[in-house]
């Protein structure tokens, strides 16, 4: 699967399994992670592709603005990854 900027996966292994994070930037066979609380935009969680559960769901805002380095702040991950959570479980 192709990883892009933006997307919200879960973390499969570590001390972080089970958390949901975004994609902050991607690498070879790498991604950089942030979730706006513990891994902040200062310093994404490095992890392994293989360690990482993929979803569907790319924020477009979030993207845009990572991508076209617009100025971002960690509550606004937090609050895109808060309303991933919530369009889940509607669902």
């Amino acid at each position: 699967m192709e990883y892009q900027v933006g997307q919200i996966v879960y973390s499969k292994d570590g001390h972080d399994k089970g958390e949901t994070m975004m994609v902050f930037s991607v690498e070879d066979g790498y991604l950089n992670l942030i979730n706006g609380k513990t891994r902040k935009l200062a310093k994404p969680k490095r992890k392994k592709i293989i360690h990482v559960q993929p979803t569907n769901y790319v924020d477009a805002v979030i993207a845009e603005k990572l991508t076209e380095n617009e100025y971002i702040q960690d509550s606004d991950i937090r609050k895109a990854i808060k309303m991933y959570q919530v369009k889940a479980v509607d669902c």
